[in-house]
């Protein structure tokens, strides 16, 4: 038995020096809340592993001790938000920094410690077996980050929400079943209202809102209710936290539109003047910025992604926060979908693929991608003839990430082109589709040993021959 395993260890040993050395001058870093421990080649350092703390003196004496030992690339686990710190300082000293994904490093079998771990990210490094992740620039990363803490104060305001719905619902005041949104206008003029001592159910539902369904009768009726002083201290905080985070959005957006200011155009606006909206103006959504963001968005990517069916302010402004506008990043659009999880994640075994799903991703660009695509429903475009004939083929959810992959697709073209949207008829999309089917007919015609014959046929609107 100690023959067999000395000839599986020499074995291993001789597969890793049959490897060739691509990085030289390669280092591993294993992040960590409280320290960081580093590995370096074992020639450089009498100790080539050590312990730095996270405090900024000590990893400035870690960049240091890497500048000694000549070292030129570093890895790293993306462990959490502390790999942030160690990623802005070493790539603003000029090394090459590999951000990797923690699934990609499976450490040798036994007990797992720091040091092995930083180890053996030296080892996988020096041998490029390691990819990077994706970061954008500097300034998308700073435009991102703005935009995921807007998303944050978002969720948080809507939990106040729910708290004032609880309240009223405690009160048995039913303003939730004649108002769409209880944090409307005729919502908030009725909860101050309460708020400040007014219990005439009459008086409070004078401040209905024209464009309200139910009347003025219904709104008094649902405001008949039990007005008890623990209830309504519970919705005067709500309601007050409500408002705080309705300020701090409005300040966020404010930061935001001025961060897009300091982009630098892809586009002369004055030469090539924004193209008008091809939507019906409709009321503005409660959860979009104050300010119109088209022009800054199309200066930013170089083309109006308005123009695409399904995508709006929001979902532009989530998009090119999360990827960029540089699709250079990715080889090819099958690589851009793949990074998205929108394409399906083959798993082979023995020469056979025994799942095809997506791969689960909290990537966010794939949340706005699959929310676009989901208001296509009832889009009498070319987009939403491809929605409904997906759903009736395979079902909602692969309909959704079908849509969405042909989104991103589209996309991924105009950003790296830099070619406008052209929309195309529903007509168009139907007569590809026959094209296609009537190919595959034949394809499969021809398999078999047939031949097809094509004789075209009449059908009415209601797709009955005739």
């Amino acid at each position: 038995m100690a023959k067999h395993s000395s000839r599986r260890q020499s074995s291993k040993s001789d597969a890793v020096e049959s490897l060739n050395v691509l990085h030289v001058n390669a280092c591993g870093i294993d992040i960590g809340s409280a320290s960081h421990w580093v590995s370096v080649p074992p020639e450089r350092d009498v100790q080539a592993v050590r312990e730095f703390g996270c405090y900024t003196p000590d990893l400035m004496a870690m960049v240091a001790w890497l500048q000694h030992c000549q070292i030129e690339t570093v890895a790293m686990e993306s462990t959490g938000v502390y790999w942030i710190p160690v990623f802005q300082i070493l790539e603003k000293r000029g090394f090459e920094v590999y951000l990797v994904n923690a699934q990609y490093i499976k450490n040798v079998t036994g007990k797992k410690t720091d040091i092995l771990d930083c180890q053996w990210i030296q080892q996988l490094h020096t041998y490029g077996l390691l990819h990077k992740s994706f970061r954008p620039d500097d300034e998308t990363c700073a435009l991102r980050s703005l935009v995921r803490h807007r998303e944050m104060l978002l969720r948080y305001r809507a939990s106040h929400v729910q708290h004032i719905q609880k309240a009223l619902h405690q009160m048995n005041l039913k303003l939730m079943n004649v108002l769409s949104d209880v944090t409307g206008q005729t919502g908030l003029r009725i909860l101050r209202d309460i708020l400040a001592g007014v219990r005439d159910s009459h008086q409070l539902a004078k401040h209905r809102d024209h464009r309200c369904r139910r009347s003025e009768e219904d709104i008094a009726k649902s405001l008949e209710g039990d007005y008890r002083s623990e209830h309504l201290f519970a919705l005067g905080q709500a309601v007050e936290l409500y408002d705080i985070y309705t300020e701090k959005l409005q300040a966020c957006d404010i930061e935001i539109e001025q961060h897009l200011a300091r982009f630098q155009p892809r586009i002369d606006i004055e030469q090539y003047p924004l193209p008008p909206s091809t939507r019906p103006p409709a009321i503005k959504p409660k959860n979009d910025p104050p300010t119109d963001l088209r022009p800054a968005l199309y200066q930013l990517a170089g083309v109006d992604l308005t123009q695409i069916d399904g995508l709006n302010i929001l979902s532009i402004q989530t998009i090119l926060a999360e990827v960029g506008t540089d699709m250079s990043k990715w080889r090819t659009v099958k690589h851009f979908t793949s990074w998205l999880g929108l394409c399906p994640h083959n798993q082979k075994t023995g020469g056979k693929i025994i799942r095809t799903k997506t791969k689960k991703t909290d990537n966010r660009a794939n949340l706005a991608f699959r929310q676009a695509a989901a208001t296509l429903g009832r889009s009498k475009s070319a987009l939403g003839v491809f929605y409904r004939r997906m759903k009736a083929k395979l079902g909602t959810p692969k309909a959704v990430v079908a849509t969405a992959h042909k989104l991103a697709r589209i996309v991924y073209h105009l950003l790296k082109y830099q070619v406008p949207f052209i929309a195309q008829s529903p007509e168009q999309e139907d007569a590809q589709y026959r094209e296609r089917a009537l190919r595959n007919l034949q394809r499969k015609a021809h398999k078999l040993g047939a031949k097809l014959v094509i004789d075209s046929i009449q059908v009415n609107q209601e797709g009955l021959v005739s």
